[in-house]
């Protein structure tokens, strides 16, 4: 892959969900504002996305994952199905997140515009997924900003100065 890809649609299912993902080995980092129950090829079946995260988890890769509300109910029952996620991947709901943004391992990262969702992420037929872009890259600059602005909200930068705290759940008090 080159350093810097643009692409849209199908494209970041493909790119992005079967191909840097799986190949995950250290950490993933997930950030989007809407959660909903994605479903992906492995094999020849459709399996929940969250089966591929409860088998990363299962191989010892660290998994963060940012969010803006809480997930549909669809979700929360596929999530009930891989109890190894409730300890192997950490949650924060911020409702001021809305980028979306993957990072696998510090060598490869996904921001755009698509959610984690079937739609979001191309997963859908084509005549029901959303129409999205983004880019992908494997440039250390690029990664490394889009990690400092996950990070600086996973530690809770913003919190004391948030005019939102009401409704974030996972509020963090930094004094």
């Amino acid at each position: 892959m080159e350093q810097f890809s643009f692409i849209t649609d199908h494209e970041i299912y493909e790119k992005v969900i079967l191909e840097a993902i799986p190949k995950c080995t250290r950490f993933l980092w997930l950030a989007t504002s809407d959660l909903k129950d994605l479903y992906v090829h492995e094999g020849r079946e459709m399996v929940p996305f969250l089966k591929c995260l409860s088998d990363l988890a299962e191989a010892g890769v660290s998994i963060r994952l940012l969010h803006a509300k809480e997930p549909g109910p669809a979700f929360r029952k596929d999530f009930d199905r891989f109890p190894n996620l409730i300890n192997g991947m950490e949650r924060i709901l911020c409702p001021r997140v809305h980028f979306k943004a993957m990072v696998v391992d510090g060598l490869f990262a996904y921001s755009g515009s698509a959610n984690l969702t079937g739609a979001g992420m191309g997963a859908k037929s084509e005549k029901r997924r959303n129409f999205e872009s983004g880019f992908i890259t494997t440039d250390p600059h690029l990664i490394q900003r889009i990690m400092d602005q996950f990070d600086r909200i996973w530690m809770g930068e913003h919190c004391d100065g948030c005019g939102r705290k009401q409704f974030c759940a996972d509020y963090i008090d930094l004094q």
